[in-house]
């Protein structure tokens, strides 16, 4: 399931578009009277192309470039004609065969006849069309009258690398897509908008990357971010090319891309390396980076006089028995802390014991912290009880310390 499917709801005869994936288990479905539910994966099944071929139901309107099963957007409504029902309005003419439409388009003297069927200027409706804008366009469809698609068009003749994102005042930046776009194609919806939410529209951002198989030249890369503004946005509805629908449209390809000749590039991978700061006399810097790396030699001939690092101190092995008592941690201070501050330093201190212990091999070591309300006991117990290197804990010798001390044994 993916944004766009058109799904049905299995509890109810509803049917929407799915606007948004919230996570693994839900999605957002905007129904056809354009208001959003959250509903689990489980409960709704997406509309197969199909279905109007079984069910004799409108099949979902599928645009260019997109497959039966995802972003069908067409309506639940049945509007189609039912076999035997006569249609409204006058038949239409003829459509003529493929021979008779050659012959027409071969003919040219006067007296010619006209294959059945064919009229000048009916396909127009007596006026010719302006052709398709060329270029790369940024277009809103409308999935249902609050519901809008944003679609990229591509009307060049070149293949487009695209990818696409949203910039919200909460979020600088958010990827959403990516992918390559064949000439005189469309997408998907890549995301979708509602109208009643146009104050809080996020910008849009597009990078564009023309390309052709073989070609001569490379292009520089394209980057279009497009915010919406009421003042200019109705206005911009128009037809859109490729899809053949009225659309918000946006160019996002003023300024085409411009080419990059290969001698241009020649000369960038010719152009000779910045010059680098003289090296100390005697050091080679990629020797002595393999050498710390430890790729090389203990000591290769190339360094000579490498400062050494300073050597480790050497762990100290803790007391046998360590008390984790305030006035022991902080003998002379008189800083009154909080209880929370008190606990995060008597955690600090056994932590730190515990680790030189492991370190040096001790076999043993004893905490002693008191009873108290038990709080340093219990999270004591249960960081030893989560450490694999720990044989095991107890009490330690209750007539010497009570229930107030824990003997750990290491392994």
């Amino acid at each position: 399931m993916n944004v766009g499917d058109r799904v049905r709801l299995l509890t109810g005869t509803e049917e929407g578009i799915v606007t948004r994936l919230l996570d693994s288990e839900l999605v957002e479905v905007a129904i056809d009277n354009d208001f959003t539910i959250p509903v689990l994966r489980r409960e709704v099944v997406v509309v197969a192309h199909e279905e109007g071929k079984n069910f004799d139901r409108a099949a979902p309107d599928l645009g260019p470039g997109q497959a039966p099963g995802r972003n069908a957007n067409a309506s639940k409504k049945d509007k189609t004609k039912r076999p035997g029902q006569s249609p409204a309005g006058p038949p239409r003419p003829a459509q003529p065969s493929l021979q008779e439409a050659l012959a027409a388009a071969a003919s040219s003297g006067a007296g010619m006849a006209k294959p059945a069927g064919i009229v000048p200027g009916a396909a127009t409706g007596g006026a010719k069309q302006p052709a398709a804008a060329k270029g790369l366009f940024l277009a809103l469809v409308h999935q249902s009258p609050e519901l809008l698609g944003v679609t990229l068009i591509n009307n060049t003749e070149a293949d487009v690398l695209f990818t696409y994102g949203e910039e919200t005042s909460a979020r600088p930046y958010r990827a959403l897509a990516a992918d390559k776009l064949g000439p005189k194609a469309s997408t998907k919806p890549l995301s979708f908008l509602h109208l009643k939410d146009f104050e809080t529209w996020p910008a849009v951002v597009f990078q564009l990357l023309p390309t052709r198989l073989n070609g001569d030249a490379a292009y520089e890369l394209l980057t279009k971010r497009q915010a919406f503004k009421a003042s200019t946005f109705y206005g911009s509805q128009k037809p859109a090319p490729v899809i053949g629908k009225d659309a918000y449209l946006f160019q996002l390809d003023e300024k085409a891309a411009a080419a990059i000749a290969p001698e241009v590039l020649a000369q960038e991978a010719s152009a000779p390396a910045p010059t680098a700061p003289a090296k100390p006399a005697g050091v080679d810097a990629a020797a002595l980076k393999a050498q710390l790396s430890g790729d090389a030699p203990a000591k290769p001939a190339a360094v000579v006089a490498a400062a050494a690092p300073a050597p480790a101190a050497p762990v100290v092995a803790p007391p046998h028995e360590v008390d984790l008592h305030l006035e022991a941690l902080r003998p002379d201070s008189k800083e009154e802390l909080s209880n929370t501050a008190i606990l995060r330093l008597q955690l600090d201190a056994f932590e730190d014991a515990l680790s030189r212990a492991l370190a040096t091999n001790m076999h043993e070591i004893v905490f002693i912290h008191g009873m108290g309300n038990g709080v340093l006991r219990k999270e004591i117990h249960r960081q030893l009880s989560r450490n694999k290197d720990i044989k095991f804990f107890e009490d330690a010798r209750k007539e010497k310390f009570g229930f107030g001390a824990t003997l750990v044994r290491l392994k």
